[in-house]
């Protein structure tokens, strides 16, 4: 068996380790698997919550640490446990949910393994069937709960691309990231995919060299320069390509699978 470069291994979900159709290959599979079995840790490391990243972990065949909601919850699959999280000031949510509110733009709000709507487009059902997603329904009377990590909003391209620039323009105390095409997170600024496996790959005591990391959106780019080899999936914005050490095949053409076996060992 061949020596693995790689003690952590980094693995974006949606539109890098999925297909566009949210399948995880035979393909892809293998190769994960095969790098666990030469001696890395695969930590999931993604956008979604607990809840809709588990099954993933679960369908990989693995289990252990997770990197959730673009790192503002690190959390034990098998336990249910938070290991860390980047809590967020109600005030702050409000000014972004009174935003969406007014608009009509849909939106759910995150504790760490908790997803919360207020109301449910066909748009947005669909989105959620798509990703496995059980938002739960919440009462707007109700203050809003405590340990929120995330504020998601979802809509078309070119009507996020508005709402970005916009954004842009504001002064808070958080953050908001281009998760995809199609959503925008608010969340903690020092909550990222980077800090939160900067911080895990020092708890293992797992020297930076020996990080690999595989992404291909805007959430990706701090995972992708913190690792000793950051990989951007040929499906990936050039800005993303940009922080990228080297590039891979794309999601659709088992862009993961072949990226271990061309680096991995």
């Amino acid at each position: 068996m061949g020596i693995i470069n790689y003690d952590l291994i980094a693995l974006d979900i949606d539109g890098t380790l999925l297909t566009d159709g949210h399948v995880l290959t035979p393909g892809v599979r293998e190769a994960v698997r095969e790098a666990q079995h030469r001696g890395a840790e695969i930590v999931l490391c993604t956008g979604r919550g607990p809840a809709n990243a588990i099954p993933v972990l679960e369908e990989l065949g693995l289990a252990g640490t997770m990197i959730t909601h673009n790192g503002a919850a690190t959390v034990d699959a098998a336990s249910r446990q938070v290991l860390h999280q980047y809590s967020i000031d109600h005030a702050e949510v409000e000014r972004f949910r009174g935003y969406c509110l007014r608009g009509k733009h849909h939106f759910d709000i995150n504790t760490a393994f908790e997803m919360m709507i207020e109301g449910i487009t066909p748009e947005a059902q669909v989105m959620y069937s798509r990703f496995g997603a059980l938002p739960k329904m919440r009462n707007p009377q109700e203050p809003l709960p405590d340990g929120l990590v995330k504020f998601t909003l979802f809509g078309q391209q070119a009507e996020l691309d508005i709402i970005e620039q916009e954004w842009n323009g504001w002064k808070h105390g958080l953050q908001h990231i281009r998760s995809g095409d199609y959503f925008i997170d608010v969340q903690h600024k020092e909550a990222s995919k980077g800090k939160a496996l900067e911080q895990l790959a020092r708890l293992r005591g797992i020297q930076q060299s020996r990080v690999m990391a595989i992404g291909n959106y805007f959430n990706d780019v701090g995972m992708l320069a913190f690792a000793g080899l950051g990989v951007a999936v040929a499906n990936s914005p050039e800005g993303v390509k940009d922080a990228a050490n080297v590039l891979t095949r794309s999601n659709e053409e088992d862009g993961v699978a072949h990226a271990l076996y061309t680096y991995a060992w």
